[in-house]
């Protein structure tokens, strides 16, 4: 083990001392507390609650979890059940290709008996990367890495002020962090940096009077917490437009799986034109109704799509190549669409659209 005076070992002391008063408690965390009385971690809870956190807030992702444990307790349950169940039940978290990576590496857990309890054994799996595995393999198994998000990103270009743009320096900071990584309870020294960073250290309205690493931080002696960590000139985004189709075929809301392969793949969605760079005329029917416009904003571009409603029963000349499917009218609000399609629907749920 490190010398217990050098900064480092100052560093996670102080962390672990604030995190035993002031974890979060969060549904798939076991409480330093139970940790200390030897109970151990879920780490199917630990990988699911990963895997939904990319890019998705606490609370957001909160509901979605409690659903899938409650459907599927095991991973063993999320391999063996339908893909397209998983899918229905992960619309609205985003970022599709999770929940494809999520069901493919169920399986491939069930496939070997149980999670590979290292980092290294861990980043082989379909969608685990380098801070993902780090997560679990600390969390749920107590491996002695470091898991490095943007929360803990902020914390530490802060402490040591950290003036290069933070795109250039990740393998840096890991090193860094990894260096801080206590050998007795790595888990918890994880999830307290991560702590740290979303509910004290935070982007916009540090806390600095509560922050248990206030005296040797750098940026607060200089006044500049809110400088790091250094990012590069955000781009803007391009637009894309197109228009989508809302069927109604008696009882029915036309809708179709997306193909396996591009955004949104394998996902229950409506039918679309093409989204290209410039607005166009959309091939409609006469008698389709124009509902208004909806904006949605991917990781890449920015999305405007013109939305339709027919009840003609040949009016699906705009449906892309997919597996049609008929979602009944008295079941949209529990239909399993991306946010996106979702918003189209919003306009034919308003009172001015039906």
């Amino acid at each position: 083990m490190s010398d217990t005076h050098t900064p480092g070992a100052e560093i996670s002391a102080n962390i672990l001392r604030w995190y035993d008063a002031s974890a979060r408690s969060l549904p798939w965390r076991v409480s330093p507390q139970d940790r200390a009385k030897g109970v151990k971690p879920n780490p199917y809870h630990v990988w699911l609650s990963e895997i939904m956190l990319q890019q998705t807030t606490i609370p957001h992702a909160t509901r979605y979890f409690l659903d899938f444990v409650k459907r599927w307790p095991t991973v063993d349950d999320l391999a063996s059940a339908p893909r397209d169940d998983i899918m229905n039940a992960w619309a609205g978290l985003g970022y599709y290709s999770r929940a494809r990576n999520l069901y493919a590496c169920a399986q491939e857990i069930s496939e070997q008996g149980g999670f590979p309890e290292t980092s290294a054994g861990l980043i082989k799996l379909p969608g685990i990367g380098p801070y993902t595995s780090g997560a679990i393999a600390a969390i749920a198994f107590d491996e002695q890495v470091a898991a490095v998000d943007g929360n803990v990103e902020r914390v530490t270009t802060r402490l040591l002020a950290m003036d290069a743009p933070l795109p250039d320096i990740k393998k840096d900071i890991k090193a860094i962090v990894e260096s801080w990584v206590p050998e007795d309870r790595p888990g918890d020294f994880a999830q307290a940096m991560m702590d740290l960073g979303a509910t004290v250290c935070t982007p916009r309205s540090p806390d600095c009077l509560i922050c248990p690493l206030s005296e040797p931080c750098r940026a607060r002696a200089l006044g500049r917490q809110t400088d790091f960590p250094v990012k590069p000139p955000k781009k803007t985004k391009p637009v894309r437009h197109g228009a989508v189709l809302l069927a109604i075929v008696g009882d029915g809301l036309v809708a179709e799986r997306r193909a396996d392969k591009g955004l949104l793949a394998g996902t229950l969605g409506l039918p679309t034109t093409a989204w290209n760079d410039v607005p166009s005329e959309p091939a409609i029917a006469s008698d389709d109704r124009y509902l208004g416009r909806v904006e949605h904003v991917f990781t890449h571009f920015r999305l405007y799509l013109d939305v339709y409603m027919s009840e003609a029963a040949d009016a699906l000349d705009l449906i892309a190549e997919g597996e049609e499917e008929l979602i009944p009218l008295s079941e949209l609000s529990t239909a399993g669409l991306p946010s996106v399609f979702r918003k189209a629907l919003n306009l034919y749920q308003s009172p001015r659209g039906t």
